[in-house]
């Protein structure tokens, strides 16, 4: 998938995800422990969000696509984001998935909130 496909999905996600009450703090940061697509908030919570895009016709859901080595390199890349800003360091979080799944010219959207453990597990 071409960055700017990933772009405009993580844009779509963020609207979203703005419409619901979050708060958009970071976006596609990269870090050596890897890279987050959205950082939120959610009231207090801090909100680590993957964004899952998934084509017409993809044999995987774009929900089922997060896999156990993805989600321990998403927490690995959190607690680098949390090493980076000890200011955010305190709050509760969560780690959100946001699936895409392309239909036609309409999006469906699944908002997995909460959805695995800070040690990767679902």
């Amino acid at each position: 998938m071409s960055r700017a496909v990933g772009d405009r999905a993580e844009d779509h996600a963020a609207r979203f995800l703005r419409q619901r009450g979050l708060t958009l703090v970071d976006r596609n940061v990269t870090l050596r422990t890897g890279e987050l697509d959205l950082v939120m908030t959610d009231g207090d919570t801090l909100v680590f969000v993957e964004v899952r895009l998934r084509r017409e016709g993809s044999l995987v859901a774009a929900e089922e696509s997060v896999s156990a080595a993805k989600r321990r390199r998403l927490a690995r890349a959190a607690g680098g984001y949390l090493a980076r800003h000890a200011d955010l360091a305190d709050r509760p979080a969560r780690f959100d998935v946001v699936a895409i799944q392309e239909r036609g010219d309409n999006n469906v959207i699944t908002w997995i909130q909460d959805a695995f453990a800070p040690d990767g597990s679902w």
